[in-house]
């Protein structure tokens, strides 16, 4: 039975980061928000870079706020991120030059580069990684065929969250579920690939020490906690510090044969096994191999979410042009539905830039009606969205010769009522929303799992249920439907 205690978690996503507490009382969560504040990438001369140095700034703020509610009565701090990026660190700890965004650039042509150099089957075998020229591998290839000196000049490489808790703690290790998701980790041996990375010509001795969702990383920095006022030691952990492993976490199943999408700027969708599928199937239908809570995996596909909705208000707010994402959702929701559809997982939507151009090229250059107003440009990504998930779930059922009993759809993407409807008649499943605090559910309840205040993962989930609300949705019927996705796979094809 969980123990009352309290805990704060740092959930960074694409667009903006917040910090929470978390108090656990009579076998229920509470969560409430002590800090939000915007995660704005900086492009410094053509390259797309993290501003983490703010980031960390605002994880010190948020701390501070935390030990002013609490009285510095706070069970232990665990910090959760996007996956993939990471920060170099010099032979004095430092970082050397600023860590690049996921979107910058300079990975472009290096998935074919490195597969010129470890052929593309041998890397799935070794990783069981889906191949997107943003993982850690092709960035690091990057570094590598530029003979870049910051990488030659390396002692320690860490993954954002990472590097968060290094300078919380001192301690510089890896967490389990955000090493997995950057194609140079193994899921056979439990470790780091030192074949792949001499390969592509970096060093494994900068990879650090990989440790399980829920570990101890250290005790908060002895300045940092005299600066905060506290008299206490505050226990630093690793939940699953990749926010895709927290959000499956807090995902409220009652069986163990159930898919979701963690859905946000990214759209995470798949299921939960107890070790990696590395099949052929697997790997030609895009799934990867990603960790998750007590050695669990989640063999999910990476989707290109909302981040398309999310940029294309950006283009139209640059424009002077401000509306809520609520209204253009609901411009979304008076326009015709699958008039037209994009493939969210095209190249073309990858990098910032002009979406709502893009993706009316896209619509053009297919044959299809091209989308004019905002409500239609809006109607036809959530459309694509809605039919890449469907392709996504027949995908999953086939490779694992099954029919899924439950399907859920957790975090903040769940607001967006009219996708998740879509989303229904799309699949022609009953799907379960919530909760939309996923993220930091998980984040809380992994780091009271490490704490010993949480048993196991099914009572983390029981937790859940006993917390926060669900709501359903029931799947409809459309005229236009099959023929919608019927024109969806022929995209594909292309």
């Amino acid at each position: 039975m969980a123990i009352d205690s309290t805990f704060l978690a740092f959930d960074f996503g694409a667009e903006s980061g917040r910090a929470l507490l978390g108090e656990i009382k009579d076998g229920k969560l509470t969560l409430r928000d002590i800090h939000r504040f915007p995660n704005v990438p900086v492009m410094v001369l053509g390259k797309f870079h993290w501003d983490v140095l703010r980031l960390f700034n605002e994880i010190r703020h948020g701390l501070r706020l935390a030990v002013q509610e609490t009285g510095g009565k706070i069970d232990g701090i665990g910090i959760d991120t996007w996956g993939v990026d990471f920060a170099l660190l010099g032979e004095d700890g430092e970082p050397i030059g600023m860590p690049f965004h996921y979107r910058d650039e300079r990975t472009s042509g290096m998935m074919e580069k490195a597969f010129s150099i470890v052929p593309k089957t041998e890397i799935w075998d070794k990783t069981g990684i889906q191949f997107m020229q943003l993982n850690s591998l092709y960035q690091l290839v990057a570094l590598a065929v530029s003979d870049s000196p910051a990488l030659k000049n390396t002692e320690k490489l860490l993954m954002i969250p990472d590097l968060f808790n290094y300078w919380l703690t001192g301690v510089g290790v890896s967490e389990f579920s955000i090493a997995s998701t950057s194609q140079v980790y193994n899921p056979v041996t439990g470790g780091w690939d030192a074949d792949l990375l001499k390969k592509i010509g970096v060093d494994p001795g900068i990879m650090p020490e990989i440790v399980q969702p829920g570990a101890k990383i250290g005790n908060l920095d002895s300045k940092l906690a005299a600066e905060m006022g506290l008299t206490n030691d505050i226990p630093v952990f690793a939940p699953c510090c990749h926010d895709t492993g927290s959000a499956v976490a807090a995902v409220p199943a009652t069986t163990d044969k159930f898919v979701y999408i963690s859905s946000g700027t990214w759209s995470l969708m798949g299921t939960e096994m107890d070790k990696p599928l590395l099949s052929r199937e697997a790997m030609e239908a895009g799934f990867t191999n990603e960790g998750g809570v007590a050695g669990t995996f989640r063999f999910l596909h990476n989707i290109m979410g909302l981040w398309i909705v999310q940029e294309c208000r950006r283009t139209w707010l640059a424009r002077g042009e401000e509306m809520s994402y609520s209204e253009i959702t609901s411009m979304a929701a008076e326009s015709e539905g699958f008039r037209s559809i994009i493939d969210p997982d095209d190249a073309l939507f990858l990098t910032p830039g002009d979406m709502p151009a893009r993706i009316q090229d896209y619509c053009a250059k297919s044959g299809q009606p091209v989308p004019e107003t905002y409500g239609q440009i809006i109607r036809c990504a959530l459309d694509g969205l809605a039919l890449r998930y469907r392709d996504t779930l027949e995908k999953l059922e086939k490779l694992h010769q099954c029919e899924f009993e439950a399907f859920h759809i957790v975090g903040g993407g769940i607001q967006n009522k009219l996708l998740c409807q879509i989303t229904a008649d799309a699949t022609g499943r009953k799907i379960t929303t919530g909760p939309i605090e996923a993220t930091a559910a998980g984040n809380i309840l992994v780091q009271a799992l490490g704490a010993g205040k949480v048993d196991s993962l099914s009572e983390i989930r029981e937790i859940v249920r006993r917390s926060f609300d669900v709501e359903e949705f029931t799947p409809g019927t459309s005229s236009s439907l099959e023929k919608a996705y019927a024109k969806f796979q022929d995209l594909q094809k292309h």
